[in-house]
């Protein structure tokens, strides 16, 4: 018998109501679980060789490829058993933690291979942190987060020179300037050697903290600035491109999710109007939302940075519309719950479903193209708020240096010179700048004529 007594499969059913998938995949979901209920009664334990004798059993019934795209939902019912406790460990969680591999899929097409020990044995992956410098870095990144900082990017370059090390052991023994050079040399690109810059600034700095009797060295910074030259500019939305998003968005297929489209026109008009980062979007919540005073109040996102923002009355309008719609379609109204919510899992939406989407519009307007990474991003729409709300300025007469300020509040730097970075110099941009200076800048240099 397997760990768990289900006869009349209760303990599917009531997995399948939670994850409250699309009813027309539940029958196919219902059959596959069940079989897999079928194999593990004749199991004593839900483990490895109950898993290959599954996978056995259904690659007779089902090609490998689509076998491989329905594992996840096992994956998933594995994960609630132990939840309500009918078992221990979820197995494929076991071998992802033993060969420390992040998802469950190749862990799958392992098993399902001619030799699964062999295959699993090919995943395995480097430990965090075990090279010879491992302690160290890891001590560096938990001081540097203690202090308030995230630390997100230096933590994956440290990363990726411990796993270097780790397959380098002759190094072991090696001054850090030696692994540094060493690790530099193993790409040629010029990414790859301002990656190194960095990561030395970052080691030496951290070994000076430790040692102040070595200094930490000075690095030549062309690397880097000849990555910032090829970095590619921001594209630039006119209010007519936006305007033709927030049409495509209106009209955005979705028969099987009817309030997405205004979901997703409700995303881009912040995206846009506020200057919202794909994450902030992603996890407002319905009481983030001051309809009396037309603000919205992003809490805690980069930098640690929570703000107010007032709203344009014709953007409270709309939210207020979308909140409305939300309710109707049967939104939860706990202020918890999230803004941009979907009726598929009850829950909100995540940032890179808000990506997926918007980018899927940008396509569909026609601003993207229709395949690859070429062309706008999400990302873009906040680069587009600050140049055409600069515009404007110039355009009202207003002189934008004094209200940079206020516009990198708004925008949620940490000081002026993050914002300087969304400036991106267009040609309208230029002209109003160039009209201004004629104005009020030429006649101060023309100088009367002496007698």
């Amino acid at each position: 018998m397997s760990a768990w007594h289900d006869p009349d499969r209760t303990v599917v059913d009531a997995f399948l109501v939670k994850s409250q998938f699309r009813p027309g995949s539940v029958p196919t979901y219902r059959w596959f679980l069940c079989t897999f209920e079928d194999v593990a009664r004749r199991h004593p334990a839900v483990d490895r060789q109950m898993l290959d004798a599954w996978l056995k059993e259904m690659q007779k019934r089902w090609r490998l490829s689509t076998l491989l795209n329905q594992v996840c939902i096992v994956d998933r019912f594995l994960d609630h058993l132990v939840e309500i406790g009918l078992i221990a460990d979820n197995p494929v969680a076991a071998l992802r933690r033993r060969y420390n591999v992040k998802q469950s899929k190749p862990i799958w097409r392992a098993l399902a291979s001619p030799n699964p020990d062999e295959s699993l044995a090919a995943l395995r992956r480097p430990a965090p942190f075990g090279s010879v410098l491992g302690d160290f870095m890891q001590d560096h990144v938990m001081l540097m987060r203690s202090r308030g900082y995230q630390y997100e990017a230096q933590a994956h370059w440290l990363l990726r020179f411990d796993r270097f090390l780790q397959a380098r052991p002759d190094l072991a023994e090696q001054p850090l300037e030696a692994m540094i050079a060493s690790w530099a040399a193993a790409k040629p690109t010029r990414n790859h050697a301002a990656e190194c810059q960095k990561l030395a600034r970052i080691l030496t700095k951290a070994r000076f903290r430790l040692d102040p009797t070595i200094p930490p060295k000075r690095f030549n910074p062309r690397p880097e600035r000849e990555v910032a030259r090829e970095h590619r500019q921001p594209h630039i939305f006119s209010p007519a491109d936006v305007r033709r998003m927030l049409d495509t968005a209106r009209t955005y297929p979705s028969p099987d999710a009817p309030l997405r489209p205004l979901t997703l026109y409700t995303m881009i008009m912040l995206a846009y109007c506020a200057g919202l980062r794909r994450s902030e979007l992603a996890w407002l919540d319905l009481g983030d939302v001051d309809l009396q005073s037309s603000t919205i109040t992003i809490r805690e996102t980069k930098f640690y940075k929570t703000r107010i923002l007032p709203l344009s009355d014709s953007v409270a309008v709309e939210l207020r519309a979308y909140i409305d719609a939300r309710r109707r379609a049967g939104g939860p109204q706990n202020p918890k719950s999230g803004l941009f919510w979907h009726a598929h899992l009850n829950d909100r939406y995540r940032p890179e479903a808000v990506t997926t989407m918007i980018t899927n519009v940008m396509r569909r307007a026609g601003l993207k193209p229709a395949s690859g990474r070429t062309g706008p991003r999400v990302h873009d729409l906040r680069h587009s708020m600050v140049v055409n709300r600069i515009l404007q300025w110039y355009r009202s007469g207003i002189n934008p240096q004094e209200k940079l300020h206020f516009l990198s509040t708004y925008m949620g730097h940490r000081d002026l010179h993050s914002t300087l970075v969304y400036i991106t110099v267009t040609q309208d941009l230029l002209q109003e700048a160039s009209e201004r200076f004629r104005a009020l800048g030429a006649p101060c240099l023309v100088t009367e004529a002496r007698p």
